[in-house]
């Protein structure tokens, strides 16, 4: 019967873990489109020769990956 339960056991944090690593590449994917934007939004700030309404406009048009 322990042993049953130790696999269980076994299984449930095996499937857990699944789970946590799934998520984590969910967040860095997240966190990856995020820095791309603030990147863009740096460049559109520090770069005075360019149309910041026309930029931002592109941003919102633009597919998020």
């Amino acid at each position: 019967m322990f042993k049953r339960w130790l696999k269980h056991k076994e299984a449930m944090t095996s499937a857990l873990n699944h789970q946590t690593a799934e998520k984590a590449a969910q967040y860095a994917a997240q966190v990856e489109r995020l820095e791309q934007r603030v990147r863009v939004l740096e460049r559109i700030v520090t770069d005075r020769g360019m149309g910041v309404a026309d930029e931002i406009e592109r941003l919102r048009d633009a597919p998020l990956n």
